[in-house]
């Protein structure tokens, strides 16, 4: 398997044309790029500047008429790092992305999550970026898929999970 890095990966949002989905399923990413900022806010210090890369390319592509969405599958009572992710997603729906909440334990029971329960970035129903992490969570990249199939059963979760999850405005963890 190859895998890609986040750069990589990142330069599928200047590819994609209608919509940028990301299913998250973890309670903790060790992102290098997150350490500080995140240790930062575990000490009460609240500084969202290092998020400037990503909110101003999220405020570009849906000023373009693009869509960014996302689900994060959560466990519940939050873990300190889903903590700081509720906290700071504001930020990211003020740049114009549409981020959606799910409790763990409301996953449809019958729902089987595709690509081996990893974390996927689906553009516009066409390419799918499976992202892959070491046994301590750090990214190691993420893997492109294109297998229709494959990106036909992503697509049908995104859509179900989208439907079931809660909007970050009405979300009260």
């Amino acid at each position: 398997m190859e895998l890609i890095s986040g750069a990589e990966r990142n330069q599928l949002f200047e590819s994609f044309a209608q919509d940028a989905f990301h299913l998250e399923l973890r309670d903790d990413y060790s992102v290098p790029d997150e350490d500080g900022p995140y240790a930062d806010w575990l000490r009460g210090v609240v500084d969202h500047s290092y998020m400037a890369p990503w909110t101003d390319m999220v405020r570009r592509v849906t000023g373009e008429g693009k869509s960014v969405r996302r689900v994060r599958v959560v466990s519940e009572p939050h873990t300190p790092y889903v903590q700081w992710e509720y906290a700071t997603t504001a930020v990211n729906a003020e740049a114009g992305e549409d981020i959606r909440w799910l409790p763990r334990h409301n996953l449809p029971k019958h729902l089987t999550l595709p690509v081996g329960g990893n974390d996927w970035w689906l553009f516009d129903d066409k390419t799918l970026a499976v992202g892959h992490f070491d046994q301590t969570g750090r990214v190691l990249g993420s893997e492109l898929i294109e297998d229709p199939y494959i990106v036909t059963e992503c697509a049908r979760v995104r859509d179900l999970l989208w439907t079931a999850a809660t909007p970050h405005r009405e979300y009260k963890p």
